[in-house]
């Protein structure tokens, strides 16, 4: 993490979260470590989120990343409406353990328009990834 302080406190992007993305609540996210540009995001266990084979589905484990990375941009950019995903590609490495998946991200580039991320998924307890992930925020322009 870095010395610099959040642009976003976990308080304020819940609040922005239950305004504008409600549908984020059928994930229970949790927001376990809050940094600039970097965050710790967590995915409950639950049976909804297992698909045929006994493993997490991969639409879960890419809102994990998805929400992980909209946290870490706008800890980097601050309360910035409107800051979209345009890329996301997704690596799945291995089942993950029956136990809550967190998701650790760190941006690699903060541009003026562009923010480029790095994530790692890991069941909880695990020491090798489940999934590696890459993305790319779009960042509106400030008025």
């Amino acid at each position: 993490m870095s010395s610099r302080k959040p642009l976003i406190t976990a308080e304020e992007f819940n609040e922005i979260k239950h305004a504008d993305a409600p549908f984020t609540e059928y994930y229970n996210f949790g927001i376990e470590e809050i940094g600039y540009a970097s965050c710790v995001v967590r995915l409950p266990y639950d049976i909804k989120h297992v698909r045929p084979g006994g493993t997490i589905c991969g639409p879960a484990m890419f809102a994990l990343a998805d929400f992980s990375m909209w946290l870490a941009v706008l800890s980097a950019v601050g309360k910035v409406p409107l800051a979209v995903t345009t890329n996301m590609n997704i690596n799945f490495l291995r089942k993950p353990s029956e136990t809550d998946l967190l998701c650790h991200t760190k941006l690699i580039k903060i541009g003026k328009r562009l923010a480029v991320g790095d994530m790692t998924l890991l069941a909880e307890g695990d020491v090798e990834p489940c999934a590696h992930v890459t993305g790319t925020y779009s960042i509106p322009p400030r008025s």
